[in-house]
């Protein structure tokens, strides 16, 4: 285990906790840099060496990593994306998005230039999954069941879908049900996503939800994710299934999402993200 002192920026769910606790078992220094409104103060612990700022402090953020001592830095958890005026900026940040310009418009564009900007103050930005290592899924079924021919060609069919999303900076995820894309995920995030899809389910067999990781994507930070929340969305959707993209996203709290899936019938598998429609 690497001995640099760990910045854990921290946005929503359970990763910045599972984080925490990895560095203290390692015996690893951390520090947690936390976004009010999306960390969760319980999780991260309240003897856990941290700061809060809220989104548009960067310059804040940026100075109390350097004053800790961190050298690499981790960006775990969703953030949702605020709007201009909810973002209120300082300096620090209205110079980013200044130079940044249009690239601002897309999550991946966005993604690259805050590592860029980050590691431009000599910080190594690393990934999750390069931490938690147990955290990426396998290719084939991960849990107890597994999809029949229909769901199987509704995940290839999602596929194509979201290699055409990802391509474009849209989003990570598509559900479909016999043939019929119900919905796609853009900023809304995946849980809105399947609570759209409750009202949208035919009769016969239920769909699927697949998760993808863009082809262009920075695979450092905004891997597709899937814990024990989805799962239990995914049911409360009609879904028989979720897919996620093998070896390029998250598992988390993998026995107990795997555990609940089985326990509720829903397949959970891997794929290779090269999957073709019938």
């Amino acid at each position: 285990m690497p001995t640099n002192k760990l910045g854990i920026i921290a946005g929503g769910g359970a990763l910045p906790g599972r984080l925490v606790r990895a560095c203290r078992e390692s015996g690893r220094p951390f520090f947690v840099l936390a976004i009010e409104g999306h960390a969760d103060a319980a999780d991260i612990g309240a003897d856990s060496p941290q700061a809060w700022i809220r989104m548009g402090e960067a310059g804040s953020g940026i100075r109390a990593l350097h004053e800790a001592g961190c050298r690499d830095l981790v960006m775990a958890g969703p953030v949702r994306r605020p709007t201009l005026a909810d973002l209120r900026p300082d300096w620090r940040t209205a110079r980013f998005f200044a130079r940044l310009g249009l690239r601002a418009l897309g999550d991946d564009g966005l993604l690259k230039a805050l590592i860029a900007e980050l590691e431009g103050e000599g910080f190594r930005v690393v990934g999750v999954d390069s931490i938690l290592t147990d955290l990426s899924p396998d290719l084939g079924p991960l849990g107890r069941h597994v999809p029949d021919e229909q769901a199987r060609a509704d995940i290839a069919r999602a596929v194509a879908v979201c290699r055409t999303l990802g391509a474009l900076d849209v989003g990570q995820a598509v559900v479909v049900q016999q043939g019929i894309v119900l919905g796609v995920e853009a900023v809304e995030g995946t849980d809105a996503l399947l609570a759209r899809c409750r009202d949208l389910e035919r009769s016969g067999p239920g769909g699927v939800l697949v998760k993808l990781c863009k082809p262009q994507q920075e695979t450092r930070v905004d891997l597709p994710t899937v814990g024990p929340r989805t799962v239990e969305n995914a049911v409360a959707a009609g879904l028989r299934g979720i897919a996620l993209h093998a070896g390029r996203s998250i598992l988390v709290d993998r026995e107990a999402t795997l555990g609940r899936a089985d326990a509720l019938g829903l397949f959970v598998v891997g794929v290779s993200g090269d999957e073709e429609p019938a």
